[in-house]
């Protein structure tokens, strides 16, 4: 097995991981009737435990990026080469489309049923009706901030053992304010992979919209590795 494919199969099984846990729980979470404060914890902490564990089991193999504007802020930077940055995001969205595949058939096997599969929204699939315009700008500014810290944290050595805390602490405050207007993606992989699952079982709502959660967090993502060359400094 090549370094490369060992990279890429650690992509594929983190975000795996993560669209399994995380929109697991906001699936099932979001049924049970716990006050909305409440749910929204719960699934933040999701997904930052979900980094923070993948992280620390595949980070030493492919640097747990598990999100393409995370390997494009990489390729920006040239921390990483443009095959392997195709091949990341490949990976990224396999997995993330096999995650949400063992995900449906397991909410179809509960009295719950897909409940979106955790799609990502605006309009009528946003809580607060969030505008086209206004999930465009946030999803901007979530990914902006969450891949500008993933920069900074792991730009120093000093930093690196405490990287994955730090990204899944980002990540998870993130999704304080994100649940309720967008349902937070700053993750392209994160949003495909439900769209297009739901897409195969007749529901296209999600995947009409989803073109905002691919372009808009890949703009965040490059934004910030732009921004980091002026602002951060070499790693040490």
């Amino acid at each position: 097995m090549t370094e490369s494919f060992k990279k890429y199969l650690a992509e594929f099984i983190g975000t795996l991981v993560l669209i399994f846990f995380s929109c697991g729980t906001a699936i099932f979470v979001g049924g049970t009737g716990l006050e909305p404060a409440a749910r929204y914890l719960i699934i933040s902490l999701a997904f930052g435990l979900s980094v923070v564990a993948m992280a620390y089991a595949i980070g030493p193999v492919s640097g747990c990026h598990i999100n393409p504007a995370v390997s494009l802020a990489m390729l920006i930077l040239k921390k990483m080469s443009t095959k392997d940055f195709i091949g990341y995001v490949i990976a990224q969205i396999l997995g993330g489309i096999a995650g949400s595949a063992i995900l449906l058939a397991v909410a179809k096997s509960t009295n719950i049923g897909d409940t979106l599969l955790g799609a990502n929204g605006f309009g009528a699939f946003s809580s607060v009706n969030l505008t086209l315009l206004g999930a465009f700008i946030v999803e901007i500014f979530f990914t902006f901030v969450f891949v500008f810290a993933v920069i900074g944290v792991t730009s120093s050595d000093k930093t690196a053992a405490v990287a994955g805390i730090v990204i899944g602490l980002v990540l998870t405050f993130v999704h304080f304010i994100g649940i309720p207007l967008t349902g937070a993606s700053v993750n392209p992989a994160r949003s495909l992979a439900p769209a297009v699952i739901l897409a195969l079982g007749g529901e296209f709502g999600p995947l009409s919209q989803v073109w905002v959660f691919l372009i808009a967090p890949l703009v965040g993502g490059a934004l910030a590795a732009l921004t980091s060359k002026f602002l951060l400094p070499a790693k040490k």
